[in-house]
């Protein structure tokens, strides 16, 4: 019985062996767990030996391969295509970021020419404040001095008009004392 028993371990070995050697290399890693078994088993081991049940052998249809390879080559499909987008998703991460950092920059670049630009419009302005106050004070100061003119002038006129004024009064004065007319009156009848 023990004969039988080591055979029929042989043999479930051997089919499982004979399964693995069908599969891809990464999954026939994974199924290869069992060991094939000793060929020396010494009678006291038997005893101590637990039988561990076996996968179940797998018929060899021709259907089932191909469904199992379709099934591989699928899982294997999917892990490209995940691989794939990963990819995609990272070179697009990478792009926004670049395109993040030349925004970034335009918009320093930008604020930076904005300030200096009004930096140069208060100066502009202050200067034309200034040159507007200075032209503002010079103009006061002509039309301060024209008015002094004018008052100069209507200062003459009026000192000519009060010795005319006067003028006339002796001239009157003198036509009275001596009793003659004046030789032109009013300069229509004369």
């Amino acid at each position: 019985m023990v004969v039988e028993e080591d055979n029929n371990f042989k043999a479930e070995a051997a089919s499982v062996q004979a399964h693995v050697g069908e599969l891809p290399k990464d999954v026939a890693e994974e199924k290869n767990v069992i060991p094939p078994p000793d060929e020396k088993v010494s009678p006291s081991d038997e005893k101590a030996r637990v039988p561990v049940p076996a996968a179940p052998a797998v018929e060899k249809h021709s259907g089932g391969s191909i469904e199992r390879d379709a099934m591989l080559a699928q899982v294997e499909q999917e892990k490209k295509l995940a691989l794939i987008k990963a990819w995609e998703d990272s070179e697009k991460t990478k792009a926004d970021n670049k395109v993040y950092k030349k925004f970034t920059s335009i918009e320093s670049w930008e604020s930076t020419k904005k300030a200096y630009v009004e930096a140069q419009l208060r100066k502009m302005e202050e200067k034309l404040e200034k040159q507007k106050a200075e032209y503002t004070e010079k103009m006061k100061n002509k039309m301060a001095e024209i008015h002094k003119m004018a008052e100069e002038k209507r200062a003459m006129v009026e000192a000519r008009r009060r010795e005319d004024n006067l003028k006339v009064e002796e001239e009157a004065a003198k036509y009275r004392a001596t009793g003659n007319a004046p030789k032109k009156f009013m300069g229509c009848c004369g």
